[in-house]
């Protein structure tokens, strides 16, 4: 049988997909073998943000990356309490223990170094998974 031909801009988005997951995966098991700075809010809980139906924690590679967040924020004179916790706990025990749709925002206010870590399967447990139908159906309700 002869196999008909492929539409090659089907074929570069295909593997610009591939690529890009490729990418995503190694990000990710980096996220989780690392351990990341959590800034702590006045009353000692994980500094957060909130957007689409996401709370999002803040999290940092390093004290620069924290000190940049800070600057931009305007509170670059304020000492920022913070813990050092390892990626993947924030993954697998702190996000679902907020009862929320939690994901990670690393590196915000680092241009070029952010990443984003959303609570989708594969990146958090199923359990608490948005596209997994957890939260009613993924709308954070």
């Amino acid at each position: 049988m002869v196999e008909p031909p492929t539409n090659s801009a089907t074929a570069t988005q295909a593997t610009t997909a591939a690529a890009i997951r490729r990418e995503f995966t190694a990000l990710l098991g980096e996220f989780r073998r690392t351990a990341v700075l959590l800034p702590l809010s006045d009353d000692g809980l994980p500094l957060a943000g909130d957007f689409g139906g996401v709370r999002w924690l803040y999290t940092f590679s390093d004290e620069a990356a924290l000190a940049r967040f800070a600057a931009a924020r305007g509170a670059a004179d304020q000492e920022w309490a913070y813990e050092r916790v390892l990626g993947a706990r924030l993954l697998d025990a702190v996000a679902p223990a907020l009862r929320v749709p939690c994901g990670m925002a690393v590196d915000v206010a680092s241009p070029g170094d952010e990443l984003l870590l959303p609570p989708i399967c594969g990146v958090v447990p199923d359990t608490v998974a948005v596209d997994a139908g957890a939260y009613g159906e993924g709308n954070g309700q």
